[in-house]
């Protein structure tokens, strides 16, 4: 079924894949945090990954356990929220469900930690994610966009166009280095 610019799915497609600029037919205000954040992204990312590949004295490769950080905030519910991101689970909803609270009040507490929005550092996570997986994995874009949480290789081509402007198969290439493949792996 075919839209003209006057339908439906142009709006649909740039609410799900644009810049969220839409809610409910209204722009979002944006926040700006005036406070020093407690956290930065990279320390409260937790990688996908449970073990690095080892070469022994004798040459043969085994893999031995990472040391992860899986309470980085020191928050039960905040060190639970990244497990689940890290796991893939990046439905807010069910998450917020086990605890009674509101998505709202996650984003609030992810806002008040980082500064970041929450849909911004969900997404930043995703991709991070997504990244790690292209580049030492290789699993399939179909795979990699599920176990991210994107659910389609769809939207995790949409985006990794609507913030890096390229391909999941283009940003393996540029992310790839000799011997990446395989250095890491998920139990």
């Amino acid at each position: 079924m075919a839209y003209d610019n006057k339908g439906k799915a142009p709006k649909v497609k740039d609410r799900w894949y644009g810049d969220h600029k839409y809610r409910h037919g209204r722009e979002l205000k944006p926040r700006e945090f005036k406070g020093t954040p407690q956290f930065t992204f990279d320390e409260l990312y937790i990688t996908p990954f449970t073990h690095r590949r080892h070469y022994s004295e004798d040459g043969l490769v085994t893999y031995v356990p990472l040391e992860r950080n899986l309470q980085p905030t020191g928050i039960r519910v905040m060190d639970d929220f990244l497990r689940s991101l890290s796991a893939g689970r990046t439905d807010v909803t069910t998450f917020c469900e086990r605890y009674g609270a509101r998505t709202s009040d996650i984003d609030s507490l992810i806002f008040l930690l980082t500064g970041m929005r929450g849909i911004d550092f969900r997404q930043a996570y995703q991709l991070r994610m997504a990244d790690e997986l292209l580049r030492y994995t290789s699993l399939g874009v179909v795979d990699i966009a599920r176990r991210c949480g994107f659910g389609s290789r769809t939207n995790l081509y949409f985006a990794y166009q609507r913030d890096l402007r390229t391909t999941p198969s283009d940003r393996r290439e540029q992310l790839r280095q000799q011997g990446d493949e395989g250095r890491y792996k998920i139990e």
